[in-house]
């Protein structure tokens, strides 16, 4: 089986990359109009006052990220997460990666003022946070981090672990809703309020990737980072993250994983630009089950971590110079 993994992944692991874009001219009022109208159809719809099915998309727009056949599978799993010998091992070991990735890349942005402490004063949205396993360790890096998950078992062992922690109390809440819930809460969370939004493993599982980007940079200050981490829709992928992972190595459980779901960072690229993002770089990831580790990779053939920023409405005008000349 190891000569078969290995004669696989020579064969599709070749350096690949994505040069970081600006997105295309867009037109500040037509893209504010647009985000306005959606947001004010998200909330009618949350209330009840008019049908999902009154707006249309060039994709299959559902205004739901949650698929119900990955809540149920993820609710099967809800107390599992902190076992780090179990199905979310590799999730644990992730941490190794991706929070370095988070930390490093706002740190480019906002400077530290408490070296213990060097995400404090910043507020990060955890999409997706599961048994908060990438919210705590934000947390104790300084950050305020909301975590939400539509798995109330799942936020239910969240908020038990972290309790433990005295000094994730005051740091991290966590909200048993859906991304586009938040969204449209504007007496509670209201809009443009988060410096950065994190959706680890998560775009794999969601049933409309344009709801989710349009919600991220609903709630997403201008210049406020986004970072997602998932796996590319390639042959290997098939047969790494699913024959491989799932049915011969059992590294997760069967059934996880729909390679349809998956995207390449490409079209994720071009995805994230409609809806206002910038993306400034991807990077690939391998997963060693041997060893039970991450490490970088030139290749995004698998998995790839990519981090995007919310353009400003006015970055272009003269104004906006002027007030970071």
């Amino acid at each position: 089986m190891s000569n078969i993994l290995s004669r696989l992944i020579s064969r599709y692991l070749r350096p690949k990359s994505i040069a970081a874009q600006s997105p295309p001219g867009q037109n500040s009022m037509s893209w504010t109009s647009a985000c306005q109208q959606r947001t004010l159809t998200l909330r009618r719809s949350a209330a009840g006052q008019v049908p999902l099915s009154g707006v249309s998309s060039c994709r299959a727009f559902s205004h739901t990220t949650v698929d119900p056949e990955e809540l149920r599978r993820f609710q099967l799993l809800a107390g599992k997460w902190w076992d780090e010998s179990g199905e979310f091992g590799a999730l644990h070991a992730m941490n190794d990666l991706r929070v370095p990735f988070i930390r490093d890349n706002l740190l480019n942005v906002h400077r530290a003022q408490n070296p213990g402490n060097p995400l404090a004063g910043l507020k990060i949205l955890d999409v997706g946070c599961g048994g908060g396993l990438l919210t705590e360790p934000l947390g104790r890096l300084g950050a305020d981090v909301v975590g939400i998950d539509p798995v109330e078992d799942s936020i239910g062992t969240a908020q038990l672990h972290s309790s433990f922690d005295p000094d994730l109390r005051d740091r991290i809440r966590y909200r048993a809703c859906t991304l586009e819930e938040l969204s449209a809460d504007g007496e509670g969370e209201g809009t443009e309020q988060f410096d950065a939004i994190v959706a680890s493993e998560v775009v794999e599982h969601l049933a409309d990737l344009e709801t989710f980007a349009f919600c991220c940079s609903h709630v997403l200050k201008p210049g406020g980072s986004l970072f997602i981490t998932t796996i590319n829709k390639t042959s290997l992928s098939y047969w790494l993250a699913i024959v491989a992972a799932e049915q011969l190595l059992r590294i997760v459980p069967s059934g996880t994983h729909e390679w349809e779901k998956f995207i390449s960072p490409e079209e994720l690229e071009r995805l994230l630009e409609s809806s206002g993002f910038s993306v400034q770089s991807v990077q690939g990831m391998m997963y060693n089950p041997v060893f039970g580790s991450w490490s970088w990779s030139s290749s995004t053939a698998i998995n790839y971590a990519l981090h995007a920023v919310k353009v400003a409405e006015d970055s272009g005008s003269d104004h906006g110079d002027s007030e970071h000349s």
